[in-house]
Parts: C-alpha cells; structure tokens; sequence
C-alpha cells in the first residue's frame, strides 16, 4: 500500500496498513502530521490555552486569588505553540519507524495505474503497489482580492506565527477557523470584528447553540456582522486596510491593520494526475463511495480530498477503514453524522447529529430537551456557569437524533453522545445511565430528561 499525504489520515492509514501486514510506503511533500499536527489542530490549540490562561488570570480576584501586572509575551506564546506542534510532529516519525512504514520526504503523483512517481531532493523515483489512498488534504480557499498577502491580510499560517498583535483586526468567515483566531486575538486585546456572509455565526451549528455563542462573543467585547460581504479590501502598506462590508445592499468602509481570512478550504487535488485515470472531482474534492473507493480500481480517497465533514478525527478513522477494507478485512462505512465537530473558542461549542431544524426537515417528529450550565453545580464551582446543552429525539423511536452544546469543557463531554450514537442508544438507557456527582457531564442526564419533562434541577 502506498500512502500519498502524511496528516491525521495518511499517516494513520499507514499504521494500520502495517498492523494489518501490509508492506506500506507513505509520501509526504512538507511535514510528517500535515496541517493538523503543523498548521492546524494542534497549535492552535496551544495558543487558545494560552488565551484561556491569560483570561482566568483577570479573573483570579472571584476566586479568592491575587495577580498583579498580568500580561503576555507574544513570541513565547507562539514560540509554545511551535514546540508542541514540532514535538507531535517528530512523534509521527517514531511512529513510521516502530511500525516498519517507508517514508518518502517529496511529491507524489500517479504516474499510471498503480504507480506512484516521487519527485524529491535527489531526483525522481516510481513506486508500484495493488493499493493506493489519496490523502493529500486541503488548504485555505482564497477569494479574489482577498488574497492573503502575509502582512496586511493572513491565513490560518500567518495567523499561526504572527508578527505582531493585532489592535483592529477583521476576521472574514465565523466557521470553526475563524472564529477561533477570533476568540483568541480578542481574549488577547485586540478590538475585533468578524463578518459573516450566513445569517448566523457558526451557521453549521444548531441556531440555538449559534445564537447563544453569538451572546457570549458580543459579551467579550467581539463585533459580529452577519448576513454581510466583504467584497474589496483596500490596502495601504505599512498602515492597514479599508475593508468595504456590503451589508442589507449598502456598502460601507472601515479600517483595520490586519485582516484574516477564513472562507473555507479546498481540496488539494491538483498535480497528482487523477483525470487521466478517471477520477471524478466535484469542487475540489474526489468523489468517494461510502469505503473511499474512487472508482478506480485500488485507488482509494480519504480525509479532506474526500469531502465533508473536514475533520481530522474523520480522517483518521477513514484511514483505518480504509488499511482495513485493503488488507481483506470487512470494516463498517463512516457514519458523517456520528461524527462530533468541536469548536474550541470561548465558549466552547460541540455538537453531532442533526440540528433540531434539520431533524425537522426529514421529516422527524422531535423531543427537543435543554439544560443550562446555570443549573450544573459543578459549572459554577467552576466560575462558569455560561452554557447550554440541547438534546434532539425522534418522538417515535426514542432515537438521539443530534446533540449540542456550548459551554466550558463541551469539546470534551460531546463524546458521550457520540458513543450513544454509535450505540443506537435511544432516551431510555441514557436514562438510567447513572452520571457521576458533581461533574459537568450531569448535564448531560438532564439534556435527555428535559426532553421528555422529566429535568430534576430546572
């Protein structure tokens, strides 16, 4: 089997691939983890936990604690978040070695069926195998005039490894990318606006959950302007940028000095030779069966080429399957919507499943439960008492049709629903699970009860 792109779906694949037996290569052109481990998941992560720290320090007097001349140093939270993304990185490549993977530092194309061509340092090489998967990923989608340019306007890189901090910062796009750039130069000082063209912020999210998010942004001092367009940025080097917001047909200006750019990704499918073999590509991304088969015979599709959801986590477990489905084996297909998204700005927001309008369009008659953080003993030992917990059932069959939060630790707790879905867990065995006492995740019993009247503490 040969693996070509060494993210969270790549390099997975390949592990499993070994396990299995098979005698794998894996190609990767820049870094061994990809975007998640380099550019995406993991540092920013890091960063949002040092905002996090440096927010709880501001608040240390309501919890009976003293700190004097709170501030941050820049570089040494940058410098943190590099470290932690080298350390994951270099962990990936013990993992190759452990596990027997031959790893090609180049770039990969399909030479023909079932051959791959490496382009590397020292020159050109083919590899043959009766198996390939696709993992290239993805990349930052740019619109024309909006193109970063690494100063003035940033992508998720740029924002990555700043230069300097931003004081009037506009974020285009409020999915999951931007709006945690956003919390996390906004927690930092930075007066911050984000425009969104959908009519809510986080508009994948369930309305409620999106509305609540909103209330708790705009508290923290964040502009959000929805149903809105940035349609021409005008930069000035060495000054900022004039953005023109388009809003309810009018169009006004306003300045900044930095722009970040979060309007999506696209698949990252060029130069690899698929249309000469066949494969079908649908806006950027390679059309899949429900097991990643492309269509072509052993050539398979997984993570972000293969379309939504972007999720690493859905990488991974695709890459698996996939290890699995080449070695003989008879894995389950990927369920989409049994797959958690998590959202990690402040608050926090998780959710799987359908959205209550969602469930209402196919036709689903619900019982739709909510718990408020406020009720949760453990949210306000916490100092925060900021969130909510919204459960969705089909009223006929007791099924979890989706779940959604927003609140403290809910990128955690979200979880436990996953696994009732996977499960078939209908209302009654969450029921009468027993949840530990005083957890945050109590909330979650509650969640259910409400739906069917039954909430203790509300």
């Amino acid at each position: 089997m040969i693996v070509i792109g060494a993210g969270p779906g790549g390099y997975v694949a390949a592990i499993r691939g070994a396990q299995l037996g098979l005698k794998v290569a894996i190609v990767e052109r820049e870094h061994l983890g990809g975007i998640c481990l380099n550019w995406g998941c993991i540092p920013t992560k890091a960063l949002l936990r040092s905002a996090e720290v440096f927010h709880l320090m501001h608040r240390a007097k309501e919890f009976g604690l003293k700190a004097d001349g709170i501030g941050y140093d820049l570089d040494a939270v940058v410098a943190r978040s590099r470290g932690v993304a080298k350390q994951l990185s270099g962990g990936i490549g013990h993992l190759m070695k452990k596990n027997k993977v031959t790893v090609f530092m180049g770039a990969a194309s399909l030479a023909g069926k079932g051959v791959v061509s490496v382009k590397t340092d020292k020159g050109s090489e083919e590899l043959t195998a009766k198996s390939i998967v696709l993992a290239t990923g993805a990349r930052a989608r740019e619109l024309p005039g909006l193109e970063a340019d690494g100063d003035l306007v940033w992508a998720y890189k740029h924002a990555l490894q700043p230069k300097r901090m931003p004081k009037k910062l506009l974020v285009i796009g409020s999915g999951a990318i931007g709006i945690e750039f956003a919390s996390f130069f906004n927690t930092l000082g930075a007066e911050t606006t984000v425009v969104e063209v959908m009519d809510r912020v986080l508009p994948v999210e369930d309305a409620e959950i999106s509305a609540f998010a909103k209330k708790q942004f705009v508290k923290q001092g964040m502009k959000i302007v929805e149903k809105a367009m940035v349609k021409k940025l005008d930069r000035k080097p060495g000054i900022g940028v004039t953005a023109h917001i388009e809003k309810d047909g009018k169009t006004e200006t306003q300045d900044f000095d930095t722009v970040i750019s979060a309007v999506g990704i696209v698949g990252n499918v060029e130069n690899l030779g698929l249309e000469a073999l066949g494969v079908k590509i649908d806006r950027t991304h390679v059309v899949t069966d429900e097991f990643c088969r492309t269509g072509v015979e052993g050539l398979y599709a997984i993570g972000d080429i293969a379309g939504a959801p972007w999720l690493a986590h859905k990488a991974s477990h695709e890459g698996v399957m996939v290890a699995e489905l080449i070695a003989g084996g008879h894995p389950h297909p990927i369920k989409p919507n049994s797959i958690a998204g998590c959202t990690y700005c402040h608050p926090q927001v998780a959710s799987v499943g359908l959205t209550e309008a969602k469930a209402k369009e196919a036709g689903h008659e619900v019982k739709v439960g909510r718990f408020p953080f406020i009720g949760n003993g453990k949210a306000i030992a916490l100092g925060e008492p900021e969130g909510l917990i919204k459960t969705v059932f089909d009223a006929k069959t007791g099924e979890l049709l989706g779940a959604h939060m927003v609140g403290a630790e809910v990128t955690e707790l979200i979880q436990g629903y996953v696994v009732g879905r996977t499960l078939e867990t209908t209302e009654g065995e969450l029921m009468e699970t027993v949840f530990p006492h005083p957890t945050l995740s109590e909330m979650m019993h509650e969640a259910v009860l409400d739906a069917y009247g039954r909430a203790l503490h509300i």
